[in-house]
């Protein structure tokens, strides 16, 4: 399954290695959630791209909703805590954020979901990662990003604004503290005319 990816200007790396996490930066959301960004952690990452797209065994799956089914829009994959990721940098990616994290996380990364975003016809709905253990305990979940930009939108659960971050080609996203449970997050549809992008959520034991 692949897709035609405009490849970045800024990123014509032929390696695909992970740069230092040093030069993250914290946006504090309020009612105790938190945003980390760093762009281009990853080097090569329309390289990495093409090698997800091309061999990760992507599914298409179908939801009920409101008494019918529905075709979920976009592409999905899942690694579990015993499963060899499908790149070694993610592995190597997987470990840099455990290591990073530790003294906030206390629990390793430990899982991979992978999203295939097709084009703007591709989208996720307003949404919580609530499963779990973190329906009432503070947690993480560090997003990696290849491909095309798109928006992930967060706005609070109690109403307000939203704001929206553009991530593809190598930018990382880490929501924490209490953001799973009092913000939600979504990639809406465009209507403008956008490649594909590929995201990695890195998830600790017991959150989904």
């Amino acid at each position: 399954m692949t897709a035609h990816l405009q490849g970045s200007l800024f990123d014509q790396a032929d390696e695909i290695r992970l740069g230092p996490l040093t030069g993250v930066r914290r946006t504090v959301l309020g009612d105790g959630a938190w945003i980390d960004l760093l762009p281009g952690w990853l080097h090569g990452a329309d390289a990495l791209f093409d090698e997800l797209a091309g061999h990760v065994p992507w599914r298409a799956e179908r939801r009920t909703m409101y008494d019918h089914e529905i075709e979920v829009p976009r592409l999905l994959a899942h690694y579990g805590e015993r499963d060899r990721l499908p790149h070694p940098v993610l592995d190597e990616a997987r470990d840099a954020l455990s290591a990073h994290y530790a003294a906030e996380l206390h629990d390793p990364f430990t899982t991979a979901g992978l999203c295939y975003y097709r084009d703007g016809r591709d989208s996720v709905a307003w949404h919580g990662d609530r499963g779990g253990r973190a329906s009432r305990q503070d947690t993480m979940v560090a997003i990696l990003s290849v491909g095309e930009p798109r928006d992930l939108a967060l706005r609070p659960r109690r109403g307000g604004p939203s704001t929206r971050v553009p991530l593809g080609h190598g930018d990382l996203i880490v929501m924490g503290g209490s953001c799973q449970r009092t913000w939600d997050h979504a990639v809406p549809k465009t209507a403008r005319a956008v490649g594909p992008r590929i995201s990695v959520q890195f998830r600790p034991r017991g959150v989904r």
